[in-house]
């Protein structure tokens, strides 16, 4: 962004801070007045609150989740996002597993070897069916399990995998050999992401596929992650809404459960792993057989998105979206102590930052020329399915949808000389926050761990997918008080403490400051988009390109 559009939105081009220990703090940034720390609690806090229950769908804390925000959205003058409703319905299959203790069975070699569910993997079926019945289907190693033209790299190529159970690797060749021309080198890219991996098996006509979780970052989360997302009912859209091929079985085994399963049939699973990173190298057919049989009760579900708007001046029919989706993983009686899964930074904190961007929003002396609709999914814990439906059903038509800015997890600690873009290289809307930035004397950094995929796990993902620019922000990791070291070392302990546990509660101690500058950045980077006529781009060589040219190209006339 120039500084002369900068300049046009009333900010102050100040300059850059050089990246050197020595940076100078920076001085505070002037917030919008309806930006504000005493808000931004007040919502984090209910939010988070026993009362609420974990957000979780279906239940009564989801129902005061939902009112709590229409009644904000009311007071703060918002209409309703979805043709005068504040709602878009989602429908759901819900599968529960209802023999938890179910164990799968590895025959080789004339022995049978056992891994037990939440033990040594988690397995579900993605079929909704009340039951499901592999029996003695042949296994293969299949590397990566990516099918991957743009990387002339094909794991399927000669092997025929119908009714066989596949056993592939988390992320990417890349990031096992550090090589920056495999892939994305340490970044991961879609083909490294667990759904791609399912949904390539399936279109391949497996029975099963097994991903092998292991202990380093690839996957940037420990196995209890996994443990306690698999517990209680799976859900899933329709087939009338997603008809794509479906796996009788999936599931997750610990790389200790791999290595047992593989020496069962004879083989290193570490040699074989290495070898899998390799160019040419050819999926290994074991000589085993695995068999499980699961028990399913099939019910039928509906939760709500949730969409509020500040209508355009000029270019109502045009939108800017932001996104933070308001679900959570609910309550868990069986624990000791604290039961209920708080989510007070995913996503409590983008929740709280999206009220405070609309309100700014809605107090504009004048309103935007573009429409500018805050979204707000549900289902996101769930597979991101709740902006899957919005991108199938899209209140406003995708090409007249400018961009999706989405927020998902901001931890609060402190004012940062930088925010982070999440997959950073994708779109022109990283050249406008970096504008945006520059005014507030800070700059863009990327992730400190590619290799994780979080540009994969958020939903603004569906929108990137269906070719609208998308970016993922988040707040820096550069503290002003300790520099990187303390900021990364924060995230760090949130992952591995408080992620997706009953841990993730609110601190009436934190320090807003940074965050409010990060919200007062991403608000100003929506009136910049607000003005008719600015069309941020997916760059050369995103993968997300093509289908945005497609979208946008002008009809072809008959002669």
């Amino acid at each position: 962004m120039s500084s002369v559009l900068l300049m046009t939105l009333g900010l102050v081009v100040t300059p850059l801070h050089a990246a050197t220990a020595a940076r100078p703090e920076a001085s505070p940034v002037t917030l919008a007045p309806s930006i504000n720390a005493a808000d931004f609690a007040r919502f984090d806090k209910t939010l988070a609150s026993d009362a609420f229950g974990g957000r979780k769908p279906g239940t009564i804390g989801a129902q005061r989740t939902l009112d709590f925000l229409v009644d904000e959205f009311k007071r703060m003058g918002l209409q309703p996002g979805n043709h005068g409703s504040w709602f878009q319905t989602v429908p759901a299959d819900s599968t529960l597993l209802l023999n938890g203790n179910v164990k799968l069975d590895v025959a080789a070699g004339g022995r049978h070897t056992n891994f037990a569910n939440q033990v040594d993997m988690v397995v579900q079926t993605l079929q909704s069916k009340a039951q499901v019945d592999l029996k003695h289907s042949p296994i293969v190693f299949l590397g990566y399990g990516a099918d991957a033209p743009n990387w002339h790299w094909n794991d399927y190529q000669g092997v025929d995998v119908k009714g066989k159970t596949v056993i592939v690797l988390v992320n990417d060749p890349g990031f096992a050999t550090g090589d920056p021309k495999l892939f994305n080198g340490r970044a991961m890219t879609y083909y490294g992401r667990w759904m791609y991996k399912y949904a390539e098996a399936a279109r391949q006509g497996a029975a099963a596929c097994f991903i092998v979780h292991t202990s380093d970052a690839a996957t940037g989360y420990p196995f209890s992650v996994l443990q306690n997302g698999n517990r209680g009912p799976q859900l899933s859209l329709p087939p009338s809404v997603d008809p794509a091929p479906r796996l009788p079985v999936a599931g997750w085994l610990t790389h200790a459960a791999a290595t047992r399963l593989f020496a069962a049939a004879g083989m290193d699973f570490d040699r074989l792993a290495a070898a899998a990173a390799k160019p040419g190298f050819k999926a290994v057919p074991l000589k085993a057989t695995a068999s499980i049989s699961l028990q399913n009760k099939i019910g039928h579900f509906e939760s709500k998105n949730v969409l509020a708007m500040v209508p355009g001046s000029t270019k109502a029919d045009e939108v800017v979206v932001y996104t933070a989706h308001w679900d959570h993983l609910g309550s868990d009686p069986s624990r000791k102590g604290h039961q209920v899964f708080s989510g007070a930074i995913d996503n409590g904190t983008g929740l709280s930052m999206l009220l405070e961007i609309a309100d700014a929003f809605a107090q504009q002396k004048t309103p935007p020329e573009r429409s500018v609709l805050f979204f707000m999914p549900t289902l996101e814990e769930s597979g991101l399915l709740g902006s899957q439906y919005y991108a199938a059903q899209p209140v406003f038509p995708l090409n007249r949808t400018v961009a999706d800015i989405a927020v998902d997890a901001l931890p609060i600690i402190g004012r940062a000389h930088d925010m982070t873009v999440i997959g950073k290289g994708q779109s022109q809307l990283e050249d406008m926050l970096a504008g945006v930035l520059k005014s507030q004397g800070r700059v863009i950094s990327p992730e400190t761990t590619p290799e994780n995929g979080f540009y994969f796990r958020s939903d603004h993902f569906n929108f990137a997918r269906a070719g609208v620019p998308a970016m993922l922000a988040s707040s820096g990791l550069d503290l002003l008080d300790g520099g990187k070291a303390a900021g990364e070392k924060a995230a760090e302990d949130y992952t591995a403490h408080r992620y997706h546990t009953p841990n993730d509660v609110f601190n009436p101690d934190w320090d807003y400051s940074g965050i409010l500058e990060d919200t007062q950045a991403l608000y100003e980077l929506g009136q910049y988009l607000g003005h008719a006529g600015v069309w941020p781009t997916w760059y050369a060589d995103s993968p997300f390109k093509a289908k945005r040219d497609a979208m946008m190209a002008p009809p072809t006339r008959s002669p």
